[in-house]
């Protein structure tokens, strides 16, 4: 009886010619498994692919509201951003993906687990050390640190030689990763940071000079940190998400082009759409600033980016990962309430927040009289705040 190797399988370049090269240089049965996170692939035809391409048997997994539930809400309660831009689509979907490869991998008795990352990239450490979390005993197969293929357009000669069918061509070369969260692009003329992206790239986000030249006005409802209406309707996880794209997508909003430290070492330029997080992290950011207390707010952010670059490493599944989530779930007992925006051809303002758990008061802050707050005792309070000022002024004068 042969062996099993699980495939992470997109149908994509990478894992199309994935499967053939398997069966030429392994004894193997090819174990096909599509983990659906919301890519929009025609599933069906992900399906007779698979095993027209050589795969023994091909899973569909659709986990997109576990995807959002999971991982995507402790997204948008950290605001998470790498290196100021990248909101992690790709990183917060492979800790996910693994998962279920491990599932899988038991459920079949497979040995192995195989996947299609390069190797000069980051997804190659998320997914080994997920899979290492879950399962040290399975051992990895990378074709990319292997084989003698060595570019993408390599890829696309092998592929052909095989009869495989292959999404991209050597004029259309980006690599693409799509889910419920983000788009992004690599690869092809991005690789110079000298040119300038191409707009038809996208699709997610309509360029801003061509979106729509009325305003929209959207309104986001949370409840301890957590999206739950849109417009004052009250939508499922996967529902919330794709109406926020749609909404934030027409009007322009969710590009971002970077040049970022990946993990291996090296620098590398992507574009990300992130429609609907954008709005989110806009929307929730601006509900925080009302409702959570100034030392817990400063604190998490200095948080955000150890969370962000953690969740970028492919440290999803650790006890600092579940440590910080325990942390900021306290932060957000309060976040609750509802941000309007103003949307206009790329651009976000804020409209309007309503809560009831608000820390501002407008009696105490208003520059008129206030039971809690006395002007004169802003003298003795500049007294006190001062006094290290002054004791290292009155030091360094005295010594001349």
């Amino acid at each position: 009886m042969k062996e099993k190797v699980v495939l992470a399988y997109s149908g994509g370049l990478d894992t199309s010619v994935t499967i053939p090269w398997l069966k030429d240089n392994y004894d193997v049965d090819v174990i096909a498994v599509c983990v659906n996170v919301g890519q929009d692939d025609d599933m069906e035809k992900v399906k007779v692919k698979a095993i027209e391409s050589g795969a023994a048997k091909i899973y569909v997994e659709d986990v997109k509201e576990e995807f959002v539930t999971d991982y995507l809400y402790q997204a948008i309660k950290w605001n998470a951003v790498y290196e100021g831009k990248y909101l992690l689509g790709t990183s917060f979907a492979r800790p996910l993906i693994a998962k279920k490869l491990v599932e899988i991998a038991h459920k079949e008795g497979a040995k192995y687990i195989c996947h299609g990352c390069t190797g000069k990239g980051n997804d190659q450490v998320r997914f080994e050390t997920a899979i290492a979390a879950m399962d040290p005993s399975i051992k990895i197969i990378a074709p990319w640190r292997i084989w003698d293929i060595d570019s993408r357009e390599a890829e696309i000669d092998y592929a052909k030689s095989k009869g495989v069918e292959v999404p991209v061509t050597k004029e259309k070369i980006y690599s693409e990763d799509k889910n419920l969260w983000h788009t992004s692009h690599e690869g092809g003329d991005l690789e110079d940071p000298k040119n300038e992206h191409k707009e038809e790239m996208y699709s997610m986000v309509v360029p801003p000079e061509k979106a729509k030249d009325e305003v929209t006005y959207l309104s986001i409802s949370f409840k301890k940190g957590v999206p739950c209406k849109v417009n004052g309707e009250e939508l499922s996880p996967v529902k919330l998400m794709e109406t926020l794209n749609k909404i934030a997508g027409e009007n322009g909003i969710g590009v971002a082009d970077l040049v970022e430290n990946r993990l291996v070492g090296m620098k590398s330029r992507g574009v990300y759409e992130t429609p609907a997080g954008t709005v989110l992290y806009e929307a929730h950011t601006q509900l925080e600033f009302l409702t959570v207390e100034k030392y817990s707010f400063q604190y998490k952010q200095v948080l955000e980016h150890k969370y962000s670059e953690l969740v970028y490493d492919g440290l999803w599944f650790t006890n600092l990962r579940e440590a910080l989530d325990a942390f900021v779930d306290k932060t957000q007992e309060n976040v609750t309430g509802t941000v309007k925006l103003k949307l206009y051809k790329g651009n976000i303002k804020v409209a309007g927040i309503d809560t009831e758990y608000a820390l501002y008061d407008e009696g105490i802050s208003s520059f008129g009289a206030s039971e809690l707050y006395s002007h004169k005792d802003a003298e003795g309070f500049i007294n006190l705040f001062s006094l290290p000022s002054k004791i290292k002024a009155m030091k360094h004068l005295g010594d001349k």
